[in-house]
């Protein structure tokens, strides 16, 4: 602990400095103790004190209380203070006075908050030992009652004292447990662990809201997977998506060496492998959610079928996304990639219109996370190869959908203008000035203006039908040529032939 002082931000230090001179305790406690210790940078910084609110209040220029709970933001950078913020996760240090225990009565907020005055009641409070560590960045002097630092060495997830009455007071450490495990990779202490799966049914009383909320920082951890896997055989999976082990033992066809179940959480696990975002995970965790009630014997192809799961899965999702209270933007999104995960791709009998379809259905801000999603689909049934030819070749086909032809359309001028312009009526020679004019636009794109073209336009109307012929076609020869060759840049940019 000698080198941790190195380690923490001035703006954190000035803050304990600050309730210290004014004669009040004050450390640094929880998380950011913990992965300082492990030699994570914090994302956000907390302290606790014998102060009250209104004396927290009354020593710092700028603060903010919103809560039931004692806990005072104090603001240290900003516009008002004259003090630019270089770091975020310092600008708002939150500050809270010791607590002491009270009962429970809903399983998730105490019923009385209490003031202490020794910082070992406050850590008698909190979840997990890991967490209930005391740290005084001026003396630094170090609160550990109950050896959370030899649970941080031993890499052991130990509920402080008591784990049924930890878990009886706010249900939702059962989840946070589960969180810690993913986000630590550590592993749950035998006497905790067995607390977990006498008391899973405690999170029937918990919100949606906030089971969401911890689902979603299993997700984000880097090895929810394993999460996930310990969440089910504890018995708390149930309580918050119970679909997912409806996959538990289904077997597929011959084109997976995996369940059902193990086929999702490999998909998800893989996009979080790749640093993909949470919309990603999620649809990997549910792109195959419905297989198990559409699991079909085909006698004729003496196999499993699961036709039809794509659609079915889309519905199941919405529903898991709306019991969640997902925001709109996450929900539509993971329904769609679920929905349209099945997209034919074979790129010997697709044709590029197909593409534009899918890409209509999807949406352009959707369509490379579905690419990702059947990468991550492909790894999860166990190939080897993320991105086979085929498929890359499907990859070229999107950016040249994606990317607007070179065509007419292009210029600052189309046939009504020309008509407007040199008083013609529609005929051939319209569509031969707007060639002849590409083909000058495609030389020097500076001239793709409306002044230049209208002007042109008047030059090239003056020419007789065949010279003005011969320019179109030199113009359609070029666009054709431009067009081919973005093509075949395409191709290059995928590692496929063209």
């Amino acid at each position: 602990m000698e080198l941790i002082k190195e380690q923490i931000p001035k703006e954190v230090i000035m803050v304990v400095a600050v309730l210290q001179n004014a004669q009040f305790e004050a450390f640094l406690v929880g998380g950011c103790v913990r992965d300082l210790i492990l030699g994570i940078k914090p994302k956000d910084y907390d302290v606790t004190t014998n102060a009250t609110p209104e004396q927290i209040i009354s020593l710092f220029p700028k603060t903010f209380y919103e809560n039931d709970y004692g806990t005072v933001g104090v603001v240290t950078c900003g516009e008002e203070l004259g003090i630019e913020c270089v770091d975020e996760t310092t600008k708002i240090i939150e500050v809270t006075p010791y607590r002491i225990e009270s009962t429970y009565s809903d399983n998730r907020h105490p019923d009385e908050i209490k003031w202490g005055n020794k910082v070992e009641d406050d850590l008698m409070r909190r979840d997990f030992t890991v967490n209930a560590i005391a740290y005084n960045p001026i003396t630094q002097e170090v609160i550990d009652p109950h050896k959370g630092q030899n649970d941080i060495r031993d890499k052991v997830i130990r509920s402080v004292g008591d784990p049924d009455r930890r878990f009886n007071e706010d249900a939702l450490r059962l989840m946070r447990a589960i969180r810690f495990i993913c986000q630590l990779d550590f592993d749950l202490d035998p006497v905790t662990h067995e607390s977990v799966e006498k008391n899973a049914h405690l999170l029937k009383n918990i919100s949606h809201e906030r089971l969401r909320d911890e689902f979603i920082k299993i997700l984000l951890t880097d090895f929810p997977m394993r999460g996930l896997i310990i969440s089910h055989e504890i018995g708390i999976l149930q309580y918050f998506l119970p679909e997912l082990e409806k996959g538990i033992g289904v077997m597929q066809n011959q084109a997976h060496k995996f369940s059902v179940w193990e086929h999702n959480l490999k998909t998800m696990q893989h996009a979080v492998d790749k640093k993909w975002s949470l919309d990603l995970r999620l649809s990997g965790l549910l792109h195959d959610i419905s297989k198990p009630e559409t699991r079909r014997f085909s006698k004729e192809k003496n196999d499993y079928t699961f036709y039809g799961h794509d659609v079915v899965g889309a519905r199941v999702t919405h529903e898991i996304m709306n019991r969640l209270k997902f925001p709109k933007d996450i929900s539509e999104k993971v329904v769609t990639l679920v929905r349209w995960h099945m997209f034919f791709s074979d790129t010997e009998k697709i044709t590029i219109s197909a593409v534009r379809r899918l890409i209509s259905n999807v949406g352009k801000e959707n369509i490379w996370d579905l690419i990702n999603l059947r990468i991550c689909d492909r790894v999860g049934t166990g190939r080897p190869k993320e991105e086979p030819y085929r498929f890359r070749m499907y990859q070229s086909m999107v950016e040249q959908a994606l990317q607007d032809p070179i065509s007419l359309k292009m210029l600052k001028t189309n046939g009504e203008k020309i008509m407007s312009v040199t008083q013609e009526t529609p005929g051939p020679k319209i569509g031969f000035i707007l060639h002849a004019l590409f083909e000058e636009v495609l030389e020097d794109p500076t001239r793709n203006t409306e002044e230049y073209l209208d002007q042109r336009t008047l030059e090239l109307i003056k020419l007789d039908l065949l010279e003005l012929k011969k320019l179109a076609e030199k113009g359609r020869i070029e666009m054709e040529s431009k067009n081919e060759e973005q093509v075949k840049n395409i191709r290059k940019q995928f590692g496929v032939k063209y």
